[in-house]
């Protein structure tokens, strides 16, 4: 029998909108003023982790004295020009606008809410969601499961009949650990290239 989820939890950065490629450029700016090593694999391998972590892990691993909570603001404030340059992943806001007003939607995000907001917003879906649950909800950030079991709290559905969608392995990893059915973006794209 197919699975009817009675809720759905979107990731947002590279699953709802496609932003990862301007997070890029604006990660280039910080690592650059803070002399990091940061490859562009390893970024995107990081999907769905609050900036401030990445750049306290990658000041410890290499030895650089930096305020984490500081640069992820100045990361931030590299970010937002960009934002206008923001489109939608259509395949996936299609699944949300299919759903809306029949079952509780709610998007589960390692960003802030000030950015999230402001994407879901640009691109007129925030009216979408029950929910919008980031980084700053919860302690225990992706591939820990509590982002989207906090997501389904807020829209009361047991996370056990909740669908995720996901574009990272460590979101993947987060959705199955919160019990949810997890449908990878990443398939859903490479079957919508043209061509396909």
């Amino acid at each position: 029998m197919k699975f009817e989820p009675k809720g759905i939890v979107f990731d947002c950065d590279g699953t709802l909108a496609d932003t990862m490629p301007l997070h890029w450029r604006a990660w280039q700016t910080i690592t650059k003023r803070y002399n990091l090593h940061f490859p562009e694999d390893r970024f995107y391998s990081l999907g769905g982790v609050p900036s401030r972590d990445i750049l306290k892990m990658l000041a410890e691993e290499q030895g650089v004295t930096l305020d984490h909570i500081q640069a992820a603001h100045e990361k931030e404030n590299a970010y937002l020009p960009l934002m206008a340059q923001v489109e939608p992943i259509h395949v996936v806001v299609e699944v949300a606008r299919e759903n809306f007003g029949k079952i509780p939607l709610a998007v589960a995000s390692g960003g802030t809410r000030q950015i999230i907001e402001q994407v879901l917003e640009h691109l007129k879906i925030r009216h979408l969601f029950n929910a919008v649950v980031t980084s700053e909800c919860v302690v225990n950030q992706k591939p820990a499961p509590d982002i989207f079991l906090e997501a389904a709290r807020r829209i009361g559905v047991d996370p056990k009949f909740c669908r995720g969608y996901e574009d990272t392995d460590l979101g993947m990893q987060a959705i199955r650990s919160a019990g949810m059915e997890a449908v990878d973006v990443r398939h859903l794209l490479a079957k919508n290239l043209p061509g396909k």
